[in-house]
């Protein structure tokens, strides 16, 4: 069969630009035609608000890449068995990790053998958003405030009270030994596999409080169902401006706010990096996406590798001296 010389070229430019962009590693033309989609990894269950988040950033996300984008959910151990399936991962671009803060910074300080090591195994790609931890109450209370919250753990609980906490290790947790600190009241923590779980039992009345992010409370909140009564934080939060912080209580060195952001195996080529940092940055600017995840409760701004790089790098060194002067034994 001879094949004309019009037909020929054409087929030979389109294999070579199929090899160049194979050789760089980048996921899109393969993809838009019908190739291996892209996982978004995820640590916690169906339903919780890093589920949400990943679902609506990978919905526009799939348009951008030109392949569709996979949440997975990998939920248990605070995430650390996502980032362990992370590590496991080959370094081709089509694995990443959203995670916030708790599995990249503080897992590895609080658990003996986490089975990753994010300064060795991973590459952060980008950031995208910070947020506030908060302590809120359930309906079991009559507390609007934290001193109301304090004074009927003294009056009706005998000073002692268990504050649900969405992970084991986690900054929550220590926020639980602070306040109790503070007040010099026996709160102990709760660990929970989860925000998700631990907000019914809030909303069911089994616990009295419980401390997470302001994406996992504030539905709740504006419903009047839980009510937030401290922030962490350098400053109130927009949506929470009557909410005083942590600081302006009096709990020293919580003014870094906890972070979102995306992973990738250690190994990925940086072209694929650079493809989806600016994949989710055109994203982010969308501004249904931008009041989505605002109302969500996050402080919403793309970081770059390097800016989002040198944010976990701090975040962790300056959590890394609380755990240690906590006394906290890593189990």
């Amino acid at each position: 069969m001879v094949f004309s010389t019009q037909r020929v070229q054409p087929v030979r430019r389109a294999l070579a630009l199929g090899l160049v962009v194979a050789s760089l590693g980048l996921p899109g033309l393969a993809q838009a035609q019908g190739g291996t989609p892209i996982r978004l990894l995820v640590g916690f269950p169906a339903g919780a608000g890093t589920d949400a988040i990943a679902r609506m950033l990978g919905e526009k996300l799939k348009d951008e890449l030109g392949a569709p984008v996979v949440v997975e959910n990998r939920a248990g151990a605070g995430g650390q068995i996502a980032a362990q399936a992370l590590k496991a991962a080959p370094a081709d671009g089509h694995t990443l990790f959203l995670s916030h803060d708790h599995s990249i910074s503080i897992l590895p300080q609080v658990v003996k053998n986490p089975g990753f090591n994010p300064a060795s195994d991973f590459v952060p790609v980008a950031g995208f958003a910070t947020f506030a931890n908060v302590l809120a109450v359930s309906g079991a209370t009559p507390a609007k405030t934290i001193d109301e919250y304090v004074k009927w753990v003294r009056t009706q609980r005998g000073g002692k009270d268990t504050i649900g906490v969405p992970a084991p290790g986690s900054i929550p947790e220590f926020l639980v030994k602070m306040i109790g600190d503070k007040y010099r009241i026996d709160v102990q923590a709760a660990p929970y596999r989860g925000s998700a779980p631990m907000t019914a039992d809030m909303l069911g009345n089994q616990i009295s409080a419980g401390i997470a992010s302001v994406p996992d409370f504030i539905e709740n909140h504006k419903a009047g169902k839980v009510r937030i009564v401290a922030v962490i934080g350098a400053k109130r939060q927009p949506l929470l401006p009557a909410v005083p912080t942590f600081t302006e209580l009096g709990l020293p060195n919580l003014d870094d706010y906890p972070y979102y952001g995306v992973f990738a195996p250690v190994g990925t080529p940086q072209p694929v990096i650079d493809r989806f940092g600016a994949a989710l940055q055109k994203v982010l600017a969308m501004p249904d996406i931008k009041q989505k995840l605002t109302t969500l409760g996050l402080n919403v701004a793309y970081e770059p590798q390097g800016q989002f790089a040198g944010r976990v790098r701090t975040y962790t060194q300056t959590w890394e001296k609380i755990i240690q002067a906590s006394g906290f034994v890593p189990k």
